[in-house]
């Protein structure tokens, strides 16, 4: 990893929690890069959501999604933030998820983009690429990931928050 990264928060659950919320962001780095790997206890649960400063409003995205065996598909999706394995599949396998989020203290609108991949060992599968925006204009000071439906990141799932220098 380049030396102008700086882990600025890790995060390994013990347990079944429904948000992970990284708050106090320091403002003195250029970018963030958010690494996850998680499993959720939802047999339907895969979209993992993303808020900055606690909001939810003004997101808008497009994504690219493989779904190995299974169709291919794209779209428009705000607030995505990676995929999280549900129950059903291979036990023990975890999604690998980076968000990279650049210029996050400008006062112009946050873009982000996100690399996504899951592991089962069955015929579907799902990769994807999501570039987002966050038409708001306020430094990003805290990102708080949630599951798209009633179900939580389960014990093992591990988040890592960096922040990164342009120097």
């Amino acid at each position: 990893m380049a030396n102008t990264y700086t882990l600025i928060e890790a995060k390994s659950l013990g347990s079944t929690t429904a948000t992970i919320t990284f708050s106090a962001i320091p403002q003195t780095y250029t970018d963030l890069k958010l690494v996850t790997s998680t499993r959720c206890n939802d047999a339907g649960s895969l979209s993992v959501r993303i808020a900055f400063n606690s909001n939810t409003s003004n997101f808008t995205g497009i994504y690219l999604q493989g779904a190995g065996s299974g169709t291919p598909s794209s779209g428009s999706d705000g607030r995505r933030a990676g995929v999280s394995i549900p129950t059903t599949y291979t036990s023990n396998t975890f999604t690998n998820d980076e968000i990279y989020i650049p210029n996050y203290t400008s006062a112009n609108f946050k873009s982000y983009s996100l690399d996504s991949t899951q592991e089962n060992n069955a015929t579907l599968s799902y990769a994807e690429l999501y570039a987002g925006l966050w038409s708001d204009t306020a430094a990003i000071s805290s990102i708080t990931l949630t599951l798209d439906s009633a179900g939580s990141f389960v014990a093992n799932s591990t988040f890592y928050l960096y922040g990164i220098k342009n120097s």
